[in-house]
């Protein structure tokens, strides 16, 4: 959606000011030499492809003149340019929910959130062609987005295509934080179910009826309901499955992410009940 371009001097003006007319322009002043700049650059030109903004990288070394008019003192630092005028961004590094939230202050939308809702609409309403559809043009367009591969991920495996999910997953690599943890907590919750759906009933107590209620309630996005059904397992007993639900709260955790608001309320029941 959006661009990321070389900035100097020459044409500051035209692809920075001018250009803020039309959409927010990020400018970036960073160093080659800057490792903390090294780390913010991917980030910003990955949003820059997702969001409709301009992503303008001033070297500073190559640029003084800009870097002296706009008194920076440390790289990296980020400008937010909006009808020509130039407002205070951050210095530093941010982690990406927080670029996220600073794009959403600039009014701005993610075509892949954008994309995603669509999908969760459809698959509200069983549109199960519709939504494979709107999978593929989104993996398509951001075949490196975690968040889509385990949204991805987690529809297939709602269709029963278990092996297709895992090798979705298995293309996230271990330095992807926070999705190849996420990766592998939906991995162990499936061995979890697998388990499950292959002890016959006779065989399972009440408590593993439970337990297997709640994972196959985690692995469906019902939360709540899942976290609930564990944590009444962690109260009743720490020796089941060696903690065996407390752990899989973990998991749950880990897919909803700290951003969900019942990942710290369940994280204070879970902290209250063994303690």
């Amino acid at each position: 959606m959006g661009t990321s371009i070389d900035i100097t001097p020459t044409n500051f003006d035209t692809d920075v000011l001018q250009a803020s007319y039309e959409r927010p322009v990020l400018v970036d002043f960073y160093a080659t030499w800057c490792g903390p700049c090294q780390m913010l650059k991917p980030m910003l030109e990955k949003l820059a492809q997702e969001y409709d903004f301009v992503l303008a990288k001033v070297d500073i070394d190559q640029s003084p003149e800009l870097a002296n008019q706009y008194h920076v003192e440390g790289v990296p630092d980020v400008r937010v340019v909006s009808q020509g005028e130039v407002h205070p961004g951050f210095v530093g590094v941010l982690p990406e929910p927080k670029l996220r939230q600073l794009l959403d202050s600039l009014n701005l939308k993610s075509e892949l959130d954008s994309g995603l809702e669509a999908i969760r609409v459809a698959m509200a309403a069983g549109e199960v062609e519709e939504t494979k559809g709107l999978f593929a043009r989104l993996i398509e367009k951001y075949p490196k987005s975690g968040k889509l591969v385990i949204a991805a991920a987690r529809f297939l495996m709602r269709q029963g295509k278990i092996e297709s999910a895992e090798k979705l997953l298995s293309n996230i690599q271990e330095n992807e934080k926070p999705f190849y943890a996420q990766a592998k907590a939906l991995r162990d919750l499936v061995q979890l179910q697998q388990e499950g759906q292959e002890t016959p009933d006779a065989d399972k107590t009440d408590r593993d009826r439970a337990f297997y209620t709640a994972v196959d309630q985690a692995l469906q996005e019902d939360n709540e309901a899942a976290l609930e059904g564990l944590l009444a397992i962690v109260a009743e007993s720490r020796k089941y499955r060696n903690d065996g639900a407390r752990k899989a709260m973990l998991m749950v955790f880990e897919l909803m992410g700290d951003e969900h608001p019942l990942t710290p309320l369940y994280r204070k029941k879970l902290v209250q009940t063994l303690y």
